[in-house]
């Protein structure tokens, strides 16, 4: 990495060097060419007879000449210094974005091969000692349900990865049907229950609620949202996950009582692959996929997603989509 960060500093130094030299170029080119054109109006009014009748005409003439082509020289000059300025700019950003977009790529794939091992490893470690040993029943249901519980977790990092390059490549089909989000929601928070039963998870969710939407999508971003609110808490905190509806609208909120989100990265949390700078979020098993891929979901269903300012403690995410009456 050092040996990395050296070489590209040592290529930007270079870019920045050939861009000053071309522009002292371009200053350079004026400069001459406004001494030439000096040059050739003084040969010029040289060469007049002052004692002609037409002289000053002429010499009118010669400087209106010589005005001209100073005003040329200024305008070609500014039209390929704002192009030379303007493209180094494009540039400058075009190679500064690939690389962030290469840094935040190699921290996925660092990231993707430890979340993919993980589990693999927990859950071969749990079916092996059920194997090899003899256990009563309740350290073996215990087992089972934390391999199952790691299955899961694979299973819903497979399926992150699978639906965002889908909708990356604009290969999903959204099945759009009326949709009781308060069940759907329901069903997410018992399935976490059950799932992280040392939990507490709380819920207050109003009755019959509908959206027009996509079943499996809506369910995969309300399941992100609370699994990042229960892996970014402390064990012994309380999650809060609400659903009401008023003025046509659904709002759906999930909150918890970790450390919160500074304000500057309350819109980059949403980018893929990025996952904010303090480090006990860092820590934290995750990809930087899952609120990407839900904020494409809300979108994609015409709702927008943000973190909500006015939480004291914690974090809040609110959910806002159109509600069918």
């Amino acid at each position: 990495m050092p040996f990395k960060t050296a070489k590209i500093k040592f290529l930007f130094f270079i870019y920045w060097f050939l861009l000053a030299y071309i522009l002292a170029a371009l200053v350079w080119w004026f400069i001459a060419l406004n001494r030439q054109n000096e040059q050739m109006t003084s040969l010029r009014k040289q060469q007049l007879n002052k004692e002609q009748v037409n002289y000053a005409d002429e010499a009118r003439k010669i400087a209106g000449d010589k005005k001209r082509k100073t005003a040329q020289y200024i305008g070609e000059g500014s039209i390929f210094f704002l192009l030379i300025v303007a493209g180094a700019v494009f540039v400058y950003r075009a190679v500064v974005r690939e690389l962030k977009l290469s840094r935040q790529q190699q921290n996925f794939m660092m990231a993707i091969t430890h979340e993919l091992k993980t589990p693999i490893a927990v859950a071969k470690l749990n079916l092996e000692t059920l194997l090899m040993r003899k256990l009563d029943e309740e350290k073996r249901q215990k087992l089972l349900q934390h391999a199952l519980q790691e299955t899961n977790r694979l299973n819903v990092l497979c399926s992150n990865m699978l639906i965002s390059s889908q909708i990356e490549a604009g290969g999903y089909r959204i099945t759009n049907e009326d949709i009781n989000i308060s069940e759907l929601v329901g069903n997410c928070v018992s399935d976490f229950l059950n799932r992280f039963p040392e939990r507490a998870v709380k819920s207050g969710i109003d009755k019959d609620l509908f959206i027009n939407g996509d079943v499996l999508l809506l369910q995969m971003a309300i399941n992100n949202l609370v699994d990042n609110a229960i892996k970014y808490s402390p064990k012994d905190s309380e999650i809060r996950v609400q659903v009401n509806g008023n003025s046509g609208l659904v709002t759906i909120s999930v909150a918890n009582e970790g450390a919160g989100i500074d304000a500057k990265d309350r819109e980059k949390i949403f980018e893929k692959f990025y996952r904010a700078g303090n480090e006990a979020t860092r820590m934290a098993k995750g990809t930087g996929l899952g609120l990407y891929i839900t904020r494409r979901i809300i979108e994609t269903h015409k709702g927008k997603i943000y973190v909500d300012p006015g939480t004291d403690k914690g974090t809040a995410f609110v959910i806002e989509l159109k509600q069918v009456v």
